[in-house]
């Protein structure tokens, strides 16, 4: 269960006792940015906390180190936290999502031989046309003995893999059979596409925007236009955390809280692009970071910046209500993802494992409930079938599974 027992005690004092040094783990991305920006422009100090932050290689080291408690917290793939409580592929752990770090920053870029391959992919972020474009690639491929394609995602448990495979069945392409999806670490996607191992990636920034500036790939659609305001990475942390030090797991709220606002302001952008480009931190130009924190995209090398004002947001309202405030809606839908493509069996575990990560409580306990409408309980893909939040199983029903 939810840890009900810390809620009253998150409404209790302002900051913690003295400082407490929290050890966080993260991933060289740009989402990373409202940890970083916690620690190094003195929101966490003004919370009485002190971040230690320690960069990892692969989203499994993190989600281990948390699971092993080396972590107090961590930059986390919003589905590894119900892959975690479930105990799917690793060791079982009740993790939780409390707040949403970010939504959108992912984009589908395709090697430059594939964007040649297809032809006419349809203009720049139209899943539809670009869907119409993949599965002729894909049947022609098939007609003529050739390899299938092969697409990286950052970990089978991930917002990443999810949008992409929603998106090749979307235009009629079974995403198991018709092709591969294989995991390769954020930083090693440029090098995969450059070693023509991959003929397309869905990762965060700044790696597909590095692909483009490297001359070797093309980037075809961002992850906001396939799935609209989509958690993509939370704040992971165990259950113990929050019931063992409610007033430090409240600090640390308000802190990130704080430095989202700071993020999102574009004001900013420049600065946060210099943060983030650092070799500690993402180790990417900070002109190439700067596209991303300035939200427009650069679909080939030399193209015009073109604005992309959903392309990631970190604080403020958002279409399904506040950014940062967990939603079963998101919990739910990514359950019933992982339903389709067969990562679990048992609907009521991991939509009973949904309600308890994703849920808003321990949110409104150390920020304050804000006014929401009942669309919150809606997700709205680009196809337009219409997930309700109310009865999850009956999106499955009607759902063609392959």
């Amino acid at each position: 269960m939810t840890p009900d027992g810390a809620l009253d005690l998150l409404r209790g004092p302002a900051t913690p006792s003295g400082n407490r040094r929290l050890r966080l783990g993260f991933m060289p991305l740009v989402d990373c940015a409202p940890l970083v920006v916690a620690r190094d422009l003195g929101f966490a100090a003004a919370e009485g906390l002190e971040l230690d932050l320690v960069r990892e290689t692969s989203w499994a080291n993190v989600r281990d180190r948390l699971v092993l408690g080396h972590f107090d917290a961590a930059h986390l793939l919003a589905p590894m936290t119900l892959a975690g409580r479930l105990g799917l592929g690793h060791l079982k752990s009740p993790l939780l999502a409390p707040c949403v770090l970010n939504q959108g920053g992912s984009s589908v870029a395709l090697t430059t031989a594939l964007w040649n391959e297809g032809g006419d992919w349809g203009g720049f972020d139209d899943p539809r046309a670009a869907g119409v474009t993949l599965a002729r690639v894909v049947a022609e491929r098939a007609a003529r003995g050739a390899e299938p394609l092969t697409f990286a995602v950052v970990h089978p448990f991930s917002i990443h893999d999810q949008q992409l495979r929603y998106w090749i069945a979307a235009a009629g392409v079974d995403p198991d059979r018709d092709l591969r999806i294989v995991v390769v670490p954020p930083p090693y996607m440029v090098d995969a596409m450059v070693s023509g191992a991959v003929d397309g990636i869905c990762v965060g920034a700044p790696w597909p925007s590095l692909a483009v500036e490297a001359g070797v790939g093309h980037i075809l659609l961002t992850g906001a236009t396939i799935w609209p305001g989509a958690a993509d990475k939370v704040l992971g942390v165990r259950e113990t955390f929050v019931e063992r030090e409610p007033e430090v797991f409240a600090a640390l709220l308000r802190t990130i809280d704080r430095a989202a606002v700071w993020c999102e302001a574009i004001e900013n952008a420049d600065e946060l692009a210099a943060l983030l480009g650092r070799p500690e931190i993402v180790g990417v130009d900070a002109a190439i970071v700067a596209r991303t924190t300035h939200r427009v995209i650069v679909p080939e090398k030399g193209g015009a910046p073109r604005p992309m004002p959903g392309v990631l947001r970190f604080h403020g309202p958002g279409a399904a209500g506040p950014i940062n405030r967990p939603r079963l809606a998101d919990g739910l839908w990514i359950a019933a993802q992982m339903l389709r493509w067969h990562q679990i069996h048992d609907a009521e575990a991991v939509f009973a494992a949904a309600r308890v990560a994703f849920s808003p409580a321990l949110w409104d306990a150390a920020l304050g409930r804000p006014e929401i409408s009942a669309e919150v309980d809606v997700v709205t893909p680009f196809d337009g079938r219409r997930f309700d939040a109310r009865d999850p199983a009956a999106w499955l029903a009607g759902l063609d599974r392959q």
